[in-house]
């Protein structure tokens, strides 16, 4: 498997989180860990520890994280004030992580999602790019996607998902007579779920300005030209827009979490 760059999209203001927390919502936790994190292990687990993480608002919380990462997660001692010793900071603790390399860059904060892509386009080294969202977690298989577009050879590859209704459908007659309820029925369409997979060509529609709309004007130009398809996934998806649907992962990952591959 060569070596693609994971972006994964992290500049969003989160506004449908508000009221319910003033963390960054990529920083938001599920299980200890931010969901940001819970992404990127799952990419990990399929040898992808290259990424490139698009900041934008509450950015500085993000490089804080990451800065803190280590000294947050393993036994330390730090020697204050004068001390002979020259090693001032010492690690007890043997490290059992992948080794993740993480760019992190400022790509504007009101900025459109192509265009935070096109901002750290170099970085994006090689043929072909990844792109997730920051706050989707899932048990796609990685490799099976990838191969899937090299198979198909277009430009372009979303992870196609289907969703549940989130209210409960009553089923009646033309008279109003009630036969039947069907509680969270899935419903016969297919969404973006992320998870997308890009050729380097593709960056060429996403260079001009900063508000460039990755889900109303790359991708649908993508469509029009036939060069996007969709993987269709059919295993678990899940989003993180809200509040409550940070407390649904809580509540799966206590159970078992199903996207947690690793």
């Amino acid at each position: 498997m060569e070596k693609i760059p994971v972006v994964i999209l992290c500049g969003g203001q989160g506004t449908r989180m508000r009221g319910g927390t003033l963390t960054q919502k990529n920083l938001v936790p599920v299980g200890g860990r931010p969901i940001v994190w819970h992404v990127m292990s799952i990419f990990s687990v399929y040898g992808f520890n290259h990424f490139i993480l698009t900041l934008g608002y509450g950015g500085e919380q993000l490089r804080r994280y990451f800065l803190d990462y280590e000294a947050m997660t393993r036994n330390y001692t730090v020697r204050l004030g004068n001390h002979d010793d020259s090693s001032r900071f010492q690690y007890h603790t043997d490290i059992n992580h992948p080794s993740w390399e993480v760019v992190l860059v400022d790509t504007g904060q009101n900025t459109e999602k192509a265009s935070r892509i096109a901002r750290v386009r170099d970085h994006l080294e090689g043929n072909r790019f990844i792109v997730a969202y920051g706050d989707d977690v899932s048990d796609v298989n990685i490799n099976a996607l990838v191969d899937f577009h090299q198979r198909h050879g277009k430009m372009a590859t979303i992870t196609a998902v289907q969703v549940t209704l989130e209210y409960g459908v009553v089923e009646a007659d033309e008279a109003g007579q009630v036969s039947g309820f069907v509680e969270r029925p899935q419903l016969p369409y297919w969404i973006n779920g992320g998870f997308m997979l890009f050729e380097q060509t593709v960056l060429d529609l996403m260079v001009d300005g900063d508000d460039v709309n990755l889900e109303t004007e790359v991708l649908p130009q993508l469509a029009q030209d036939g060069q996007l398809m969709m993987y269709q996934h059919t295993g678990f998806w899940q989003s993180m827009n809200t509040m409550k649907d940070n407390m649904l992962l809580e509540e799966l990952w206590r159970k078992g979490a199903p996207w947690k591959v690793w």
